[in-house]
Order: structure tokens, then sequence, then C-alpha cells
């Protein structure tokens, strides 16, 4: 797997430099001004995203590390598929992992904090549920593009696999897991295979999973709802994405996980399903989808990790035992 520097290289002068320059000759192509300086706004060790003021609109740039090379390719997809709830891109350089966006709108988190509106989510669940569903069809053209595949078949081996890999599990040290817990996810490994037998026995297709689908990725504007971010998006359940979509809303709302609010969010998300299964069914499916969702967040966040040199891994290690507790716990009450 590719590593991350400790030093990623779009916090270095001269890398800024050469991107400033692709981004003025990547819209002067299209007639496209800028009208000031580029900014910075955001940055991490596996991307960053840079504020490109235009006399039209504001644009934004990305660029990713290439352990999440395959973004640009997959939102230049994307956007060709479904424009209306997808960036438009406007450029993209795929070799090194850079696209050019249009502005989104205001993401759906300041949003919500003004309005306080869980109509927002109950409209636009049912409208990403359609884009998973459509994209059934082209799930070997994801693989093609680059995408994880973390399909139900390969969650048995991926779960061992993360497991070995002790350095990224803390185990007896803070903020990771005990040795207890990682006997018992050892032990439990058997039952995590029958949980992806049970899943994919049922009716609904696997699809693209976003990954990281929460409403800082989520943008309205012009009344139209606008998915960005698909870095972390993978083949898999397409149900896993409802886990982070609702820790989301928890946080942001101020819901206790079990509120009421999400059985209606959880309906209005699987009512585009019901051509697969009955609602019955898909209740069972969904409650599977539920146990097995926090595995399939480590996975995404082990992949990021296990690229990045020291003392960036060390740094972002926790999420992935806190999500193996998570795992535990709901196994756990499930199995009482």
């Amino acid at each position: 797997m590719p590593t991350v520097a400790s030093k990623p290289p779009w916090t270095q002068s001269d890398w800024l430099e050469q991107a400033s320059t692709w981004i003025h000759g990547a819209l002067e192509q299209q007639g496209i001004g800028v009208t000031g300086p580029i900014e910075q706004s955001h940055v991490r060790p596996w991307s960053t995203v840079l504020h490109v003021p235009t006399r039209a609109d504001a644009i934004y740039f990305k660029a990713s590390a290439a352990v999440l090379a395959h973004e640009p390719a997959l939102t230049q997809a994307l956007s060709r598929w479904r424009p209306d709830c997808l960036p438009k891109v406007l450029a993209t350089d795929l070799q090194r992992g850079w696209m050019l966006m249009s502005d989104g709108g205001t993401r759906l988190r300041e949003v919500l904090k003004a309005d306080h509106d869980l109509r927002h989510w109950e409209t636009l669940l049912p409208l990403y549920a359609e884009v998973q569903i459509e994209l059934v069809g082209r799930l070997p053209d994801l693989l093609t593009l680059g995408i994880p595949n973390r399909q139900l078949a390969t969650l048995p081996e991926q779960y061992e696999q993360l497991l070995v890999s002790t350095e990224v599990l803390r185990i007896d040290l803070p903020g990771g897991l005990t040795s207890a817990e990682y006997r018992r996810l050892c032990d439990w490994a058997p039952h995590f295979a029958t949980l992806c037998e049970q899943l994919a026995a049922s009716h609904i297709p696997e699809s693209i999973h976003h990954g990281d689908f929460h409403d800082g990725n989520i943008f309205l504007r012009e009344g139209r709802y606008v998915f960005f971010d698909w870095g972390d998006s993978s083949a898999s359940h397409p149900f896993f994405s409802l886990r982070t979509a609702f820790v989301s809303i928890e946080n942001t709302l101020q819901f206790d996980e079990d509120a009421p609010e999400f059985e209606r969010l959880r309906d209005a998300y699987l009512e585009p399903w019901t051509q697969y299964a009955s609602r019955e069914n898909l209740l069972g499916t969904f409650d599977l989808a539920r146990r097995v969702s926090p595995i399939s967040s480590a996975l995404v966040w082990y992949h990021v990790v296990s690229s990045l040199e020291e003392p960036l891994r060390e740094n972002y290690a926790g999420a992935i035992p806190s999500l193996l507790q998570e795992f535990l716990s709901i196994e756990a009450k499930a199995v009482e």
C-alpha cells in the first residue's frame, strides 16, 4: 500500500505553487479567470482542499494521497452519471490525484444548525438510495475506477487481516483495545463471517458505499442536495452508509441514539429499496447491516491509517479500536 509521508506534499510551498499553476491553466482553458489569491482551506495527511475565487463563482481544488487516488476519476464518473446530486467536475489530473469542482453551496451541517429541520435528511436519504440503486449495475465500472472492494464475500478475510495488524489496535495502550477485547474479536471471527453470509443472503444487491456520509460532506444549493467527498467509498453493502449518517445526526441535532426520529429516517431511506424486498425483510437486513457496519468503518480507517508513516499513524490510529469496541458492544446486546 502506498504510504503518506510524515509531511504531506501539500504542506510544502513548492507544491502549492505547482498546484496553483495547474489551476490557473485548467481554468483559463475554460475561459474562467481567477480573481484573487488561492487559499488552502482544508489540510489532512490524506488530502487537501484549496479555495479558488473566480468572477462567476467559487471553485474548489482537491488533491488526494495515493491511497485515495481513485477519488477524482470516481467523482468525475459519478458527476457524469448523476449530475443532479454530484458536484460538477471542471478538470482532473488523474495521475496526481487532482480535481477542480464547482461550488456545492452551503454545507448541510450549517443549514441544520440554523433550522434544525430533520426533513432535509428525510428528503436526501431516498435520493442517496436511488443513486446507490442506479449504481448496482455499474459495480464493475466502479471497481475498474479503483475503489476498494469490500463486498461481503471479502469482509471475513479483511477482518482477520485487520486483527493481525496489531500495531493499529493499540492493545492495552491508552485509547486502544484491551487484551480481553482483542481475544474476543479473534474468537468471533467465525461469528462475523456468519453475519456477512446472512447479510449476503438478503435480496439487497451490493453497490457503492460512500464511507463518510455525514452532514459535512453534503451541501445544499438552490434547493438540491450535492454529495461530496467520495474518497472513502467502496464497493460494499449499501446500507453501511447509514451508520455515519446517523452518528452525524446525533452530533449535530443532539439526538439520543435510540431517538424515534431515526425510525422515520430509516424508513425514508429504505422506501426505494422496496423494489427488492418487502418492508419486513428490509428491516431485518437493515439490522444485520447495522451490526456489521462498524467493521466496515474500521476497514475504511485501516485503509488510510496503515498508509501513514509515524507519527501520523499514531495520531489517527485511535478510530480503529473505537469502532471495533462498537462492534463488540452491538454484538454483545444482539446475542443476549
